[in-house]
């Protein structure tokens, strides 16, 4: 079923991971606010960024699942790549068309795809530490199940 040979990543990684997502995530917020772009190119490229950190979470959930044995219906892992193919092909467009400066334009890539890189990273930490709890939780729960029932 689930491969239980996953490892506990270090602290380090962990914060890693979440710095990059906080900052990438909050450099293109920053972004945006600061921008002299109307409300609704706004709304665009923070709804770009939300499809794209729900697609790219979606999708890297769906190919460990496949790795792991765990049922994964192809519909499903289809739409999870299509929807982060269309993040990512809508963000391209956008700033094609954009009258930003190219350092903008930059700016927003690199603050999507750091943003992306953060959401996948956690994502994977948050399932390799639930893993590894638990096998390490298993044996005890197990010792708990039989003190109860030698009790009664």
């Amino acid at each position: 079923m689930t491969d239980r040979n996953a490892h506990q990543p270090t602290f380090a990684f962990v914060a890693a991971a979440w710095a990059a997502l906080f900052a990438g995530f909050c450099a293109y917020l920053i972004g945006l606010w600061n921008a002299g772009m109307q409300l609704n190119e706004k709304g665009y490229y923070f709804t770009v960024l939300v499809l794209g950190l729900y697609a790219a979470i979606s999708l890297q959930k769906s190919v460990r699942d496949r790795a792991e044995g765990i049922p994964v219906t192809g519909i499903y892992y289809f739409l999870s790549w299509t929807a982060l193919v269309l993040a990512v092909a809508l963000l391209v467009v956008g700033l094609f068309n954009a009258t930003l400066a190219l350092s903008e334009k930059g700016f927003y890539s690199m603050s999507f795809v750091l943003s992306l890189f953060g959401a996948v990273t956690v994502q994977k930490n948050t399932r390799d530490i639930q893993t590894v709890g638990q096998t390490a939780v298993e044996p005890n729960s197990a010792l708990r199940v039989q003190e109860a029932e030698s009790l009664e």
